[in-house]
């Protein structure tokens, strides 16, 4: 469900993508240090928008610096370090689990079932560092099970359930900008899971798995589909044009206001190719 909500790479400058890049390694980096390397496995884009975006709006002091790693071991590459690097790290953890236990009760996956088994073992110290994010991820990811199982043909639900976890997950802490920072991420989460429901359509129908838009019995209709998408990040684009970023900004516009659409048009071209699920 995660990878959606990433940037444009070509429509970057150089030094743009050098900065992003850096977060994305920061957040790998911190993986690796406060989990394990193998934890890594579930590194997602997705975190690197989150890191920005607190980065941009608190403005803490860096650490940074080139590393070499077993990604990348022949050159060096710049990492960030601060601490919301690290709380975006302990995000992408905890959602990582979440998400590869979902798989397995999904699909019954003997990968998805080791890989949470990799990245649960580090989620009870990640509860303690952030005890409200933790249960509102556990909590509306069970949330989701039941509405699953109930083959809920209303997709705000699911979607507002599924932006209930982001809005959580967006707030570091409670302060002047938690509201706006909550509005935002409700927005963003209801696009992730329509835009995830959408793209995955014709493989759920195919492996007669839960999907809000086959529920809805109206057909392939994805006109109507991208309705309820540019409802949602028009709501996220609002909320977030009321925070006052300078920083990174141009990165966070790429990616709110083209990566994210683009990443859904090339799942969407994914599947209707020849190799792809469909």
């Amino acid at each position: 469900m995660f990878g959606y909500v990433m940037a444009s790479m070509p429509e970057l400058s150089k030094e743009a993508q050098s900065r992003y890049s850096s977060v994305y390694c920061g957040i790998c980096r911190q993986i690796r240090r406060r989990s394990s390397n193998l934890a890594r496995l579930g590194l997602s884009y997705d975190m690197a928008f989150l890191a920005l975006l607190l980065m941009s709006l608190y403005e803490p002091e860096e650490d940074s610096g080139p590393r070499a790693c077993m990604l990348h071991p022949i050159k060096p590459r710049r990492w960030v370090d601060n601490e919301y690097i690290r709380y975006a790290a302990d995000m992408n953890v905890a959602l990582a689990y979440y998400n590869a236990a979902d798989d397995y009760e999904d699909e019954k996956k003997l990968t998805a079932k080791a890989l949470s088994a990799v990245f649960g073992k580090d989620c009870p110290a990640i509860a303690q560092r952030y005890p409200r994010q933790c249960q509102a991820i556990a909590d509306c990811i069970a949330r989701l099970r039941k509405l699953e199982q109930e083959h809920c043909a209303n997709p705000d639900e699911p979607a507002s359930c599924f932006g209930q976890l982001m809005a959580e997950v967006l707030v570091y802490r409670e302060d002047l900008w938690s509201s706006s920072l909550r509005e935002m991420g409700m927005a963003l989460g209801r696009y992730i899971y329509l835009a995830d429901a959408a793209v995955d359509y014709r493989r759920d129908q195919r492996k007669n798995r839960y999907n809000p838009f086959l529920e809805m019995g109206t057909g392939a209709d994805r006109q109507q589909w991208e309705q309820y998408l540019v409802l949602a990040m028009g709501r996220c684009t609002a909320y977030y044009e009321r925070l006052p970023l300078v920083q990174d900004k141009d990165i966070l516009d790429n990616i709110l206001y083209s990566g994210v659409w683009v990443e859904y048009r090339r799942r969407q071209r994914e599947q209707k190719s020849p190799g792809g699920q469909i």
